[in-house]
């Protein structure tokens, strides 16, 4: 769910994505469902997520969208309509949401920082919801993963990497409660909590942290040709490590900022 079709990898996402996963489920608690609401998931992934989701509406319904083609085709063949009657997943953007009143919630974890302009993705999620449905959405914030960027800006301004991202501006929307809770407004939403959450996630040494790098940072790993995208993965990596090393455990730690939103369709 992006700006632009970047090519994601489906298996490796798969493999590396549990601090996203962990996040989800403390992020569903919160919707303190019933067991029959309807639930829009934007951002539906692998489907792992989704699926949860699913299980916890059992007389209800659950929709996933992804504009990933990749992911959706995996999270189609993880889980069968005819195991799972109640999910479904199909191709979508969130800026392009088309429904009238369908939802008693909208749903959707470490997506929305993928999208610049989240105006569309909030007016199409209120026109979605039922009146008194629910909006529950968290994403990278303000100040999200920035040892992670300091670096990537210092090698765009080294060679050869400057060839390709010199001026390179950080294609993720990172905001703030103040921005968001303007834009809820506009879209007809009441507000009920906008803040930011500082989160702490730890991989599994240099390689666990390479292929979070490889997996998740698209933007900067597909600017340069392929031949050096590798490349580009280990020098992240190594540059990060010099200033912060493994634990005692060896696990890799980086600070996160997460924006969570919750709010009503009155």
């Amino acid at each position: 769910m992006s700006e632009r079709g970047y090519r994601w990898d489906s298996e490796d996402y798969a493999r590396h994505s549990s601090a996203q996963q962990e996040w989800a489920l403390e992020l569903m608690d919160k919707l303190a469902m019933c067991g029959q609401e309807a639930v829009l998931d934007i951002g539906s992934g692998d489907g792992k997520v989704t699926a949860l989701l699913a299980a916890r509406v059992p007389r209800g319904e659950v929709l996933g969208i992804d504009s990933s083609p990749d992911m959706v085709e995996r999270a189609r063949q993880a889980y069968p309509p005819e195991l799972h009657p109640n999910l479904r997943f199909q191709l979508g953007d969130a800026r392009e949401i088309d429904f009238a009143e369908r939802f008693d919630a909208v749903f959707s974890n470490a997506t929305l920082h993928w999208v610049r302009d989240h105006r569309p993705v909030l007016r199409g999620a209120a026109r979605a919801l039922k009146p008194g449905g629910r909006l529950l959405f968290q994403m990278g914030g303000r100040g999200n993963a920035r040892a992670i960027l300091a670096v990537l800006e210092e090698l765009a301004r080294e060679k050869p990497w400057e060839a390709w991202l010199a001026g390179f501006l950080c294609p993720y929307g990172f905001y703030g409660p103040q921005e968001y809770r303007a834009w809820l407004a506009e879209a007809g939403l009441e507000a009920r909590r906008v803040e930011l959450l500082p989160k702490r996630m730890r991989q599994q040494g240099a390689e666990g942290l390479a292929a979070w790098v490889r997996t998740t940072w698209l933007p900067y790993t597909q600017a340069v040709p392929a031949e050096h995208r590798e490349e580009l993965v280990v020098k992240v990596v190594e540059r990060y490590l010099r200033s912060h090393p493994p634990a005692a455990d060896g696990m890799v730690g980086v600070d996160m900022v997460r924006l969570e939103v919750e709010a009503l369709r009155p």
